[in-house]
């Protein structure tokens, strides 16, 4: 018996943002989704519109699974994962052991496969696959402003310095990732209108 999938899926168990008041939780699944969707437009749009050749697939795989760790580890809020160096680094270890924990729960013949997607930086450091995981990383701070935008527009005002924090964090990916700023322009403004309003 492997329980890899059967432990994936508790993803819908860890909720987000724990340190918030939040007018809707928001769990690690859902978030998960969002952040394939935005790192696969984000690749297509460098590609259609900047030349590039990216792997929009792994870049929503990458997405998928890119906080799968936290099943184990929990949620660190911003503020304390980013509060030092030394405390970055070692919940980078702490990552990266969870990580391989997760691929003991595979049968060993598939845990090749899902290595380079558990822990992307053992897929090499070419240029292409160092913008697609830039991208990734672009897509989890455009889910979180998201997530900010869609409070501010319920009336939550917990999540004013934080919608402040992420938009400045966005801001500075859009000055030389230009597939940000293209989301930013084209997808970003509809976030928090109604259903009568998107359709």
């Amino acid at each position: 018996m492997y329980s890899f999938f059967a432990t994936i899926s508790r993803m819908k168990y860890i909720e987000r943002w724990a340190l918030m008041r939040s007018s809707r939780p928001e769990n690690l699944s859902e978030h998960a989704l969002e952040v394939a969707a935005i790192a696969h437009v984000l690749c297509t749009i460098g590609n259609v519109r900047y030349g590039q050749e990216l792997d929009a697939e792994r870049a929503a795989l990458l997405g998928l699974y890119h906080d799968a760790t936290e099943i184990l580890t929990g949620d660190m809020p911003t503020p304390v994962k980013y509060h030092s160096g030394e405390l970055r680094e070692a919940y980078r270890q702490v990552e990266e052991a969870a990580a391989r924990r997760l691929l003991d729960l595979l049968p060993v013949d598939l845990r090749d496969s899902y290595r380079e997607i558990l822990l992307p930086e053992t897929a090499g450091d070419d240029d292409r696959e160092i913008r697609l995981r830039r991208l990734v990383k672009a897509a989890d701070k455009l889910s979180a402003l998201i997530k900010c935008i869609e409070e501010a527009n319920a009336g939550n005002g917990e999540f004013r310095t934080a919608m402040e924090s992420t938009r400045r964090a966005v801001d500075e990916m859009a000055e030389d990732l230009p597939e940000v700023r293209d989301f930013c322009d084209d997808f970003l403004p509809a976030y928090g209108s109604t259903l009568d309003e998107l359709l």
